[in-house]
């Protein structure tokens, strides 16, 4: 790529590039029910394969070099498929369980887990029971500046999902589940974080719910207006109850995954 100064002139610029993706894929997937008795939802066959299969092949098309899978229930068997897909992705998987403990729960334990594995730079963070398009996970990579990014989906329902609060692209907070109307804009756990992210987290308390959620560590941080949003380009598949697998096998099997 070249970069020109505003007299014309050529100018040498290392373009850097962000190069690893966490999966967080740990949850014990109850809404799944049965189906996921015995093994991680993630792993539940759609279109002839393992749902995070997919995600793993969306993530390396996007071109990130290092993959980090959080796992946790059933982690046997995420040991498994890490095994029978080593030859295809360079996936470095960690037992959030060993690195945290079972005792803290919430969505901000996965991110928290991987504090070494990241080694003190950016990286893009998604939802392993979400898919999202190769263009919107390799966007997440050009983001080479000093905020942590939301990517954001318009819905019409925003009162199930965390609404940020937004001025400019600033986020300023985050609520979530918001019981009076803020915006269509939500949150759909695809991230790029810098490091500040592992303070925040330190930082927080279980939430109502009784976990320890990663909007609370994106509030502090956007109380420092260290937050900034982008909107989705493409596509959010959420892979959270049973009804879901038709929907994605349907999506997938009519070449839309691109």
């Amino acid at each position: 790529m070249r970069v020109y100064n505003h007299f014309g002139m050529f100018v040498k610029k290392t373009i850097y590039m962000i190069k690893k993706i966490v999966i967080m894929a740990a949850g014990q997937g109850t809404r799944m029910k049965e189906l996921a008795k015995d093994k991680p939802k993630h792993l539940i066959e759609v279109a002839g394969k393992p749902f995070l299969r997919h995600v793993l092949r969306n993530a390396k098309e996007a071109g990130f070099a290092e993959i980090i899978l959080v796992g946790g229930h059933h982690f046997d068997k995420m040991q498994e498929f890490v095994l029978s897909v080593k030859n295809e992705f360079n996936i470095t998987l960690i037992n959030q369980f060993n690195v945290i403990g079972k005792e803290k729960y919430g969505t901000a334990m996965p991110v928290l887990a991987t504090r070494a594995a990241v080694g003190g730079g950016q990286f893009a963070c998604i939802a392993g029971d979400n898919l999202y398009s190769p263009r919107d996970l390799s966007a997440l990579r050009d983001l080479d500046d000093e905020y942590s990014y939301l990517s954001l989906l318009r819905v019409d329902n925003p009162e199930i999902y965390g609404v940020p609060i937004l001025e400019g692209d600033f986020v300023k907070d985050f609520v979530e589940k918001p019981k009076e109307f803020i915006s269509n804009w939500v949150s759909i756990s695809c991230y790029k974080f810098t490091p500040d992210i592992f303070s925040a987290i330190e930082k927080i308390d279980k939430s109502e719910r009784g976990e320890y959620e990663i909007t609370d560590a994106i509030s502090l941080l956007a109380q420092e207006n260290k937050v900034k949003a982008r909107q989705l380009l493409d596509y959010w598949l959420d892979f959270g109850n049973p009804d879901d697998i038709q929907k994605v096998e349907q999506f997938i099997e009519e070449g839309k995954l691109q």
